[in-house]
């Protein structure tokens, strides 16, 4: 177990494509959410969760945090997220990638790398939200959410714009890693959950019946 990294989960989405909250979808008779976070505490000595409507989540018993800088994506989460860890090293993983393992976690984490980002490419795509980031990037974040947004005070601004991790990995530069050259890489890890469609696919990856 990590005790020098902290473990860092987004529970922020609005869920638009799914309809309702998909952190609390029920897979082989456990939440997404406590998937994930039970996942993340197998790993992690430290855990925390970053989420804008945290009384949904007290169940989880984690030290929860919502976003500084509200509306603007998952780059907001993961600042907060940085703003709120005690170690230099942070794991961050969204909640809509619940079929992640520990094996492929590790192998991020134990990449040796003077970059201060390092996430994967796989299934074709960048994977931003699982991977490495380093709490010094905390200014740099927060500059870019501020530059995209156009202002300082962009939480009192209607129709924000978010912005976007990746726009953000390519201007800063990440360590690119490929699990599907690794032996332990089932190619589900990334299955991204969004929509009923992808949830109904996963309710069959595990021997549940579609809803």
């Amino acid at each position: 177990m990590y005790s020098d990294i902290t473990g860092i989960i987004l529970s922020g989405g609005k869920s638009k494509r799914m309809g309702h909250n998909k952190s609390f979808l029920v897979i082989h008779n456990r939440t997404v959410i406590e998937r994930i976070a039970g996942l993340m505490q197998s790993v992690f000595s430290k855990v925390i969760l970053i989420t804008n409507t945290p009384a949904e989540y007290k169940m989880l018993g984690l030290d929860t945090y919502e976003d500084i800088h509200k509306n603007t994506g998952p780059l907001a989460g993961i600042h907060s997220g940085l703003v709120n860890s005690k170690t230099e090293k942070n794991f961050i993983i969204s909640c809509d990638v619940p079929m992640m393992t520990d094996k492929l976690i590790k192998y991020i984490a134990d990449y040796k790398t003077d970059k201060k980002i390092t996430v994967c490419i796989a299934d074709g795509y960048l994977q931003p939200l699982a991977g490495i980031y380093h709490k010094s990037l905390t200014g740099s974040i927060e500059s870019a959410i501020l530059e995209n947004t156009g202002s300082a005070d962009h939480n009192s601004l209607p129709g924000k714009t978010k912005c976007k991790v990746m726009h953000f990995i390519e201007n800063y530069g990440a360590e690119i890693l490929n699990p599907e050259n690794t032996e332990f890489y089932k190619g589900f890890e990334f299955f991204n959950l969004n929509t009923p469609e992808n949830y109904n696919y996963l309710l069959k990856l595990n021997g549940d019946s579609p809803g």
